[in-house]
Formats: C-alpha cells, structure tokens, sequence
C-alpha cells in the first residue's frame, strides 16, 4: 500500500495579533475574500471576520459590487 502524502498547511497562530497583522488586515478587508486573507495571516476565516467586524473594518462597495451583491 502507498503512505499518503499529507499536504502541508501554514500553521494556524492563535492569540494576540501583532500590529503588522492588524496593519495588514486594515489594508486587505476591503477588497479581498475574506478565506485568502486568512490564510495569509494564518488564521481562520471566522477569527479573521470577527476581527474586522470588532475594528469596524467592512467589505467596499466596489468589491460586493463586483461579486454581485450591492
């Protein structure tokens, strides 16, 4: 029988967010999914949206427009 390979993830970081990751999620919320910023930062995609929804970050107009929903 073959071994199967296990794919490598980035390791998920748990706990306090350091100031370039929060720098980084003010820049990239706005305008991009919210799964790839995640992975990005190496955190889960429901860590990442309770994060910008405490900042008070939100998705642009432009970018729900362009994914049909404003």
């Amino acid at each position: 029988m073959a071994k199967k390979k296990k794919k490598k993830r980035k390791k998920l970081v748990k706990g306090l967010w350091s100031k370039s990751d929060v720098k980084l999620l003010k820049k990239l919320f706005p305008s991009n999914p919210t799964a790839e910023i995640a992975a990005e930062l190496g955190r889960s995609t429901d860590v990442v949206k309770k994060k910008a929804s405490r900042m008070g970050l939100r998705k642009s107009k432009r970018y729900l427009k362009s994914l049909g929903r404003a």
